[in-house]
């Protein structure tokens, strides 16, 4: 006889709590019906988006101790005290890069034997990435950079993207604002992100416009221009750009960012930015008397990287701060018409969870949810494990020294 297979649905614990879900009610109802030998069990929670109601209804077990479970799954980073010894987990971990932060619990998970498969890393053949929030990151930034320009203008008012039933919610709200003509709102990036930030876009009054045009034309129109590194980076040498050198070579180019400083009202950054890579501007770019931007909004959110008024990150409950150029400093937002609006929020898709929640926990049904709930090893699978019964797997050999640095 098959023996049963048991997915646990871990509590975020991550502060602050997050509280979207990798796999909606409805979706492992779905995933039940269809994989028969699979038992799912939840974690009770008090902040997450789909409520322990919502679990019962649908006769979905809620379970504090998952200690029973071989595979468990949720969104954030995991507090490395609620580990389990010898389980296979699913989260966005973050140590990949070394992060600082993380490396304590990730000592915990290979020192209890714990295979980590990290969403972040699960991809095609081809590198490209199956699982990502990006999109809806995009989507909340777009508008919190919206939001920004209605308050610093008082001629508009948008709610908070996170007090939004729904993303229908927040199209409806959008369709009654009225940008004004001749506003230029600039998004950098070409990817999911970016995509999200031009969704949003898409339900106002804009126009997208090319580089060409949004540089050199006035316009009786709120436009928006989309630009990737091609466009706001030159090679050093003068030679033309090669975006395929620019991904191997990214410190071999400079900024050509600086013409746009000049007519763009409102930046939202979607770009992913290389640390060899060139920063966008300069403080003292900031300063200059022909400095034309009033709202960053940086969904990027590269602390202390290519845009030098991101001097942290925000929060969902207190998006803004106000970056003075002169002082360098933050400052209340708003306070100060002569500041820079910042909005830096590193977990925009929590503002809405429960859309963003079905959006990736369909593209895990459609991607590996068969292949891991039939315990079925693939290339995929495997590209995304970190570690495994205390050991790291060979893609991951060069995080030795970061798990062992300064161990004590």
């Amino acid at each position: 006889m098959k023996k049963r297979l048991r997915v646990g649905i871990l509590r975020e614990t991550k502060n602050p709590p997050d509280k979207r879900v990798p796999l909606t009610p409805a979706q492992i109802v779905d995933l039940q019906i269809k994989y028969p030998d699979v038992e799912f069990f939840v974690q009770p929670s008090d902040f997450r988006s789909y409520s322990d109601d919502e679990y019962k209804y649908l006769k979905i077990h809620l379970c504090e101790d998952l200690s029973r479970c071989e595979i468990l799954m949720g969104v954030k980073e995991v507090d490395k005290a609620t580990f389990i010894p010898g389980k296979t987990y699913l989260f966005f971990a973050h140590v990949a890069k070394e992060q600082p932060y993380n490396r304590d619990m990730f000592r915990s998970i290979v020192e209890k034997k714990i295979r980590l498969i990290d969403y972040e890393y699960l991809t095609k053949d081809n590198g490209a990435r199956v699982v990502a929030f990006g999109r809806w990151a995009g989507i909340v930034g777009a508008y919190n950079g919206l939001r920004a320009r209605g308050i610093r203008t008082d001629r508009f008012k948008l709610k908070p993207c996170h007090e939004c039933k729904d993303l229908d919610e927040v199209w409806a709200g959008l369709k009654m604002i009225d940008l004004i003509p001749g506003l230029k709102i600039l998004v950098t990036g070409e990817g999911r992100v970016a995509g999200g930030a031009m969704e949003t876009l898409g339900n106002t009054n804009v126009v997208k416009v090319s580089p060409e045009d949004f540089l050199k034309k006035q316009f009786d129109v709120p436009v928006v221009c989309q630009i990737g590194p091609q466009h706001y980076t030159k090679r050093k040498d003068g030679k033309p750009f090669d975006f395929e050198h620019f991904i191997k070579n990214p410190g071999e180019y400079e900024s050509a960012f600086e013409p746009y400083t000049h007519v763009t009202d409102i930046f939202i950054a979607a770009h992913f930015w290389d640390p060899e890579s060139p920063k966008f501007f300069t403080p003292e770019d900031m300063l200059c008397e022909d400095w034309n931007i009033s709202v960053i909004a940086d969904v990027s959110c590269d602390i202390n990287g290519p845009i030098p008024s991101t001097l942290r990150a925000t929060t969902i409950r207190d998006p803004f701060y106000g970056y003075n150029p002169y002082t360098r400093l933050e400052e209340k937002a708003f306070k100060d018409p002569r500041n820079v609006t910042v909005m830096a929020v590193d977990n925009l898709p929590g503002e809405l969870p429960r859309d963003a929640s079905a959006d990736f926990g369909g593209q895990l049904m459609d991607n590996i949810m068969g292949d891991l709930l039939n315990q079925r090893e693939t290339p995929m699978l495997e590209r995304a494990t970190i570690c495994r019964d205390g050991e790291l797997t060979e893609r991951y050999r060069y995080l030795e020294n970061y798990l062992n640095t300064h161990k004590t």
